[in-house]
């Protein structure tokens, strides 16, 4: 009895399957899309960007440099994020992230980040259901942070990443070539930080720049090495500005763009026989699934079928606002584009959020300008706590 999972693999792949409206669509597919998805609200408010802002717990995700200048010396936090609700109710994605500074130098960081992607019918070619399955992925990560300089510092981080598309349903079947099992490997991200103080006649701004490299690491097989899937390797680079008012007044300017390293399928330059003709079809295809992932790296820059104006297509673009009071107030907009031909995310986001001397809570709200964006109408929550803040309530 022939097994398929198209629903399951599709909800791994639907925010960008959801976009193919023509034949001109050609978005970047990768295993484990959901690392790409902003886990905290906090960023979520200011358009999805977070690689230049200021340092905050939620730091992991965006740039881990960012630990090295934050005040605080410790704190855990935990976002919620439910994905599609328009159409299903039982997919999101839980992260909780953690740090600790030990001194005005360094600092340790480590986060876990888990995508259900609910409950998924599995049926038979007779349109019969004989299974149910829960598919699932998770990564989980540490990293450390050290100032080089004042005003620099540098991270790096190692991520464990899994991804269970049948939840162990069909792995053990004898039909070949309907057997799905988990896939696994590990990346690492590198990332820098720049921020310096600059003072003006209203008070002290800050300057920021902000770079990261992340998922750098090997790619995942569903089917024992016949397909190999690159993960969404990434480069993200943005600036920020954060202009005083008075004392208690701020105002926090970013912009950020950031592109996947992984080759655009279909059309690359570098695929070729021995005759030195382009490759198409299958022959294509498995060009493509023996590619190694640093090769995907280097070409991502220069393969896509339209040459450099599709790659520059490639580059998601965000921008963000974000009001403080005495910092512990917060008021944020932002909005993210998306070239139409590479996924048409386009929305915008408003936020806010609250510290106090122990507990943050932040929360945001996205407002898609296209129809295809799977967060549209959606709300996010982030709450966090600042550890030795909790000691000291204790202590006293």
């Amino acid at each position: 009895m022939k097994k398929f999972f198209l629903t399951c693999v599709a909800m791994t792949t639907l925010t960008f399957a959801l976009m193919a409206q023509s034949d001109k669509t050609n978005p970047i597919i990768t295993a484990m899309p959901s690392l790409t998805i902003a886990p905290d609200a906090a960023a979520a408010g200011m358009g999805d960007i977070g690689v230049a802002t200021n340092p905050d717990m939620n730091s992991q995700h965006w740039n881990a440099a960012k630990y090295a200048f934050i005040e605080d010396r410790g704190g855990v936090i935990a976002s919620y994020t439910p994905w599609l609700r328009s159409l299903v109710g039982d997919i999101d994605l839980a992260y909780v992230t953690g740090f600790y500074r030990f001194d005005e130098l360094q600092a340790i960081s480590a986060s876990f980040t888990y995508f259900s992607m609910g409950k998924v019918e599995l049926i038979d070619n007779t349109g019969n259901m004989f299974q149910e399955a829960h598919p699932n992925e998770w990564a989980l990560d540490f990293a450390y942070s050290r100032k080089l300089h004042e005003y620099v510092s540098m991270a790096a981080t190692l991520r464990f990443l899994y991804s269970d598309l049948n939840n162990g349903a069909n792995s053990s079947v004898s039909n070949k070539g309907t057997e799905l099992y988990p896939a696994w490997t590990m990346a690492a991200d590198i990332s820098l930080y720049y921020r310096q103080p600059i003072e003006i006649g209203l008070g002290t701004s800050y300057f920021g720049l902000g770079m990261n490299l992340s998922n750098l690491g090997g790619k995942m097989t569903y089917d024992k090495g016949d397909h190999q899937n690159f993960i969404p390797a990434n480069l993200r680079i943005g600036a920020s500005y954060e202009l005083p008012f008075d004392q208690y007044n701020r105002l926090l300017f970013s912009v950020e763009g950031n592109k996947m390293l992984v080759p655009a399928n279909g059309g690359s330059t570098y695929a070729k026989d021995d005759n030195g003709d382009l490759l198409t079809g299958q022959p294509y295809q498995d060009w493509f699934s023996s590619l190694s992932s640093p090769n995907g790296w280097w070409q991502s820059f220069n393969d896509a079928p339209n040459g450099i104006k599709e790659e520059f297509d490639e580059i998601q673009w965000g921008a963000g606002v974000e009001y403080s009071y005495d910092r512990k107030f917060f008021g944020r907009v932002g909005y993210s584009h998306e070239n139409k031909f590479k996924g048409n995310r386009r929305y915008f986001t408003i936020g806010a959020g609250f510290k106090l001397s122990i507990v943050r809570l932040d929360v945001s709200y996205c407002i898609a300008t296209a129809s295809t964006n799977p967060l549209n109408n959606t709300m996010r929550f982030t709450l966090g706590f600042d550890l030795y803040g909790i000691k000291d309530l204790v202590n006293n």
